[in-house]
């Protein structure tokens, strides 16, 4: 795509989607509703008694009809998947036969050239395609008791359906053949076959355990693993951080602190305290130390007009430089760098000790000690659209090489509103091509962190991509992100059904 090219419409791409899913739907609607058919899209009457005879019996006899037609080809080749799709045809004309109604006809046809579509579709594992040729009349039960089916998107059969393709759609046949994830739609297929009422009911509940299954599944190789954990944590101590310097702002308002205390305070030891809380535990007694020094540097930084206080600053001295030293350690900083940051403060807190200017009483100290020891009741969700990534960081925290990780972070590429939302919605498990740095990869959403401002995309080759929220939706707007199948299986799958039966709409009450 064109970058900016989303908006000609004045949609993104998602809305877009969902904009040509309705009207698909819309044109199912008015086929099975037409008078020649007569299909009640709102209460659908039961089954014939023929016709539910015989879907009660495929049921029982599922596993064996199927594992009849797969074990001709061990190996589920393309070969088996010619052979299975004449064998779902041959069971459609036989269910046909059954039917006793116009509607009943019309619905078995259109369900049948669906999962002729699908089975056709070969950027699925053969092996796949397989399994989801069993859901063939499963499907039909639910849609012959439930219209809804043909009228709404997001019913959890077609959901399964699309979910599951699009996990696919990135594994070719050597790599998905007696994997976890083939395993796991193996069991779902099972499960739905023998679960005895029709309806949703099955569906839903499959639905919502595969999704369990990809939140492991697609994190479980080790070094993604450790890259999650470690990706986790940063945006947790970016976040953190931000809210900790916010909350400073708001206690030093009113108070006469000098500048370079604040910049130290913002930019330096609200970076140490998130580490520190996100590393050992936000009340740990190492991070409840570093939060009362921020309240000690803050009363050693203030005017000393009396002797006693001056006597308790030079007394305290020691152990806030010491503490201050541990903090900046704590972030790496260390050597030379470390000597400058602490010879600011100890220059600012000698000209503090001689200064005649107003002083802070010690009430309003120790009202912010206590705050900050118990600062994580007071924040609130900050905005974190500038949170910063650095990948020496990732590289650092993990440690361990990570040149294999590529870390995007936000670089404030001018990025549509509507084009965050759309990349907060992306489901995880499906497959995008990725264009960066100009070369391109076919990678797998495999994860995203707790306030979805960072997103891993993992490669088949074992590289990974950690890109940050806003990037992310620039990727998105600008087509160097791009899903593979955009639309979803099944409404493709109705699209060259309606395809077909518009060439021949004999074929739909033959």
């Amino acid at each position: 795509p064109v970058p900016g090219a989303v908006f000609a419409t004045g949609m993104t791409p998602l809305a877009r989607a969902r904009q040509r899913a309705q009207g698909v739907m819309g044109q199912l609607r008015r086929l099975l509703t037409q008078p020649g058919t007569g299909f009640d899209m709102v209460n659908a009457p039961p089954a014939s008694a023929a016709l539910a005879h015989a879907l009660t019996a495929h049921r029982v006899q599922a596993d064996t009809y199927y594992s009849g037609v797969a074990t001709l080809v061990e190996d589920y080749s393309p070969a088996a998947v010619v052979q299975l799709a004449g064998a779902v045809r041959e069971r459609s004309t036989e269910l046909k036969k059954k039917a006793s109604t116009a509607g009943e006809k019309a619905i078995i046809e259109v369900v049948a050239l669906m999962f002729q579509s699908i089975l056709a579709e070969d950027r699925i594992p053969p092996v796949v395609r397989v399994w989801f040729a069993r859901l063939q009349v499963p499907v039909l039960r639910v849609a012959l008791a439930e219209p809804e089916f043909f009228s709404n998107v997001a019913h959890p059969a077609r959901q399964l359906i699309d979910r599951m393709g699009a996990c696919v759609m990135g594994f070719d046949a050597t790599t998905i053949n007696g994997s976890a994830l083939e395993a796991e739609i193996r069991r779902v297929v099972q499960v739905i076959e023998q679960y005895p009422e029709t309806g949703r009911r099955v569906f839903q509940l499959v639905y919502d355990e595969f999704e369990k299954f990809l939140s492991k599944f697609l994190t479980e190789k080790q070094a993604t693993s450790r890259l999650v954990s470690v990706a986790q944590q940063v945006e947790q101590k970016e976040t953190l951080a931000i809210q900790y310097t916010i909350e400073l702002r708001t206690m030093l308002r009113d108070m006469p602190v000098r500048d370079e205390i604040r910049e130290f305070l913002f930019k330096t030891w609200a970076e140490v305290l998130a580490l520190s809380a996100v590393r050992d535990g936000a009340q740990h007694a190492d991070t409840v130390a570093l939060k009362r020094t921020a309240a000690d540097l803050v009363w050693a930084a203030s005017a000393k007009p009396n002797r006693s206080d001056r006597a308790q600053v030079i007394q305290n001295l020691p152990g806030l430089l010491q503490r201050l030293r541990q903090g900046l350690a704590l972030m790496g900083i260390s050597g030379a760098a470390q000597d400058a940051q602490i010879k600011v403060l100890t220059d600012t807190l000698a000209d503090a000790f001689l200064s005649k200017t107003a002083t802070i009483p010690q009430a309003h100290i120790d009202a912010m000690a206590k705050r900050l020891a118990n600062l994580e009741d007071f924040i609130g969700d900050a905005a974190l659209g500038d949170m910063p990534l650095n990948a020496d960081n990732i590289e650092m925290m993990l440690g361990i090489d990570a040149s294999s990780i590529h870390v995007v972070a936000d670089n404030g590429a001018p990025v549509e509103e509507a084009m965050v939302a759309w990349a907060r919605e992306l489901q995880l498990g499906t497959w995008f091509t990725l264009d960066h740095n100009g070369a391109s990869a076919q990678v797998q959403y495999a994860w995203q962190s707790q306030r979805k401002q960072l997103h891993l995309f993992a490669a088949t080759d074992g590289s990974s991509y950690l890109i940050q929220l806003r990037r992310l939706a620039a990727y998105l707007q600008s087509g160097l992100l791009v899903a593979q199948d955009e639309e979803g299986l099944t409404l493709r799958a109705t699209r060259d059904a309606l395809a077909k039966l518009d060439a021949n709409p004999e074929r739909l009450l033959d």
